[in-house]
């Protein structure tokens, strides 16, 4: 059990709730945040919120034994969700970083041995705490900038015995210190050199051999993969999420990311949890995911650092799908996990209104993970995650751009910045 603490916070200025127990679909209801405005209060007993709205609600026997944190002239908001992470790594990439700003693309990057390839072999080198030392260092910004839930994904083994160290150490992770890590198995992120060409034999190795081993140990909750032109195809998906399900996993997908590929029709079909990137999604895998509640999780960051095209966000929203952004934080085409730059990217050059940046970083990211029913939102019941602004509004996260402007962390109660 994680430390939980009772928390009386006062004097609020503007609460955002966010409430709800799933995804918001579409610009209306993205638009609305559920703001509060103050003076607000939230109380939480053992880590869960028994009381969000108006201090007048407050009854003084409310708060006894209730630790007081003063938020007068501050905006709370539900702590950040980040729903799509390669937390547990090892090595870097910052040669491939410098070929990329010279023009190489990502992909012929890839093809030379650089890309998943090289982390791949730096993460089987890298023991249990190299790996578990170097996510800690991720985590801590992370909760510095009001994120208190993760999504940890696997893939940089691709064989078992690494594929299942990655897994152990978020597990370690998640138990030492206070972010909530959501783990995800990737196996099929890549496949080695020995099975290009061979993709489906890769497949069968993972959902005979791996996959049972995952789960046996109960070391993930998810499992994704990366279906594009040239890795898996829709046939070699099928396969791997059908099998995951049948195993008790939940399912994701990595689509559309390069070429238009029908990835997103495709985890629609599925019924996969989230359907990631998307910078090439058509009008037909806009419709699928608009009318499924597979959420459309896009990744800013990672297009920002490839130079890209970014998701079309605003045509998602308008034709009424669920978004969420996410860092992608990994070594090679994302080596950050910035929310202040997500927020920024977002609202600026994807055409998000700030209200929808919020939405998609809160009930939707948590959507996209399967845990809107405990966080992501302010309101009874759900567990006490919440970001503190130094300022009165949430609008200040898109105006007052690529600045950090989280005062404080709450998780589960707990002060933890």
């Amino acid at each position: 059990m994680k430390a939980a603490d009772n928390l009386f916070i006062k004097n609020i200025a503007q609460l955002v709730t966010c409430r709800g127990q799933q995804a918001r679909h579409g610009a209306a209801a993205m638009n609305d945040l559920g703001v509060i405005d103050g003076p607000a209060a939230i109380i939480a007993r053992n880590g869960i919120i028994t009381y969000a709205g108006p201090m007048s609600g407050v009854k003084p026997e409310d708060t006894v034994g209730c630790h007081e944190l003063d938020a007068t002239g501050r905006c709370v908001l539900p702590g950040f969700v980040d729903s799509h992470t390669h937390l547990v790594f090892g090595g870097y990439r910052e040669d491939e970083f410098q070929w990329r700003l010279k023009g190489d693309s990502y992909m012929s990057i890839m093809e030379r041995g650089g890309g998943i390839a090289s982390t791949m072999k730096a993460t089987r080198k890298a023991s249990f705490e190299e790996l578990a030392a170097s996510a800690q260092i991720h985590l801590k910004a992370m909760a510095d900038m009001g994120v208190t839930t993760v999504e940890a994904k696997s893939g940089y083994g691709m064989e078992l015995e690494t594929e299942l160290r990655q897994l152990e150490v978020a597990r370690y992770l998640d138990g030492i210190q206070p972010l909530d890590i959501y783990s995800t198995f990737m196996g099929a992120h890549d496949r080695p050199a020995e099975y290009k060409g061979r993709e489906s034999e890769f497949i069968e190795l993972i959902c005979n051999e791996m996959l049972p081993e995952v789960t046996k140990h109960g070391l993930a909750e998810c499992c994704d993969i990366f279906t594009e032109k040239g890795v898996f195809d829709h046939e070699q998906t099928r396969r791997m999420l059908t099998a995951a399900k049948e195993a008790g996993l939940k399912v994701k997908m990595h689509a559309d990311e390069i070429v238009p590929f029908g990835g997103a029709e495709l985890a629609a079909e599925l019924g996969c949890l989230s359907a990631d990137h998307l910078l090439q999604i058509s009008d037909k895998g806009i419709e699928a995911l608009a009318n499924s509640n597979t959420v459309a999780t896009l990744l800013p960051c990672t297009a920002f650092s490839l130079k890209e095209q970014y998701a079309p966000a605003r045509k998602m929203i308008d034709a009424g799908c669920a978004v969420a952004l996410a860092s992608d934080l990994n070594p090679g085409s994302c080596f950050s996990a910035s929310i202040p730059l997500m927020i920024a990217l977002a609202t600026i050059y994807m055409n998000m209104t700030c209200e929808e940046a919020v939405t998609a970083l809160t009930i939707n990211g948590a959507a996209a993970i399967g845990r809107a029913g405990s966080v992501g939102s302010i309101e009874a019941g759900k567990l006490a995650d919440f970001a503190m602004l130094r300022y009165p509004s949430y609008k200040f996260l898109s105006y007052h751009f690529g600045m950090n402007l989280v005062e404080h962390t709450v998780k589960r109660g707990v002060i933890i910045k």
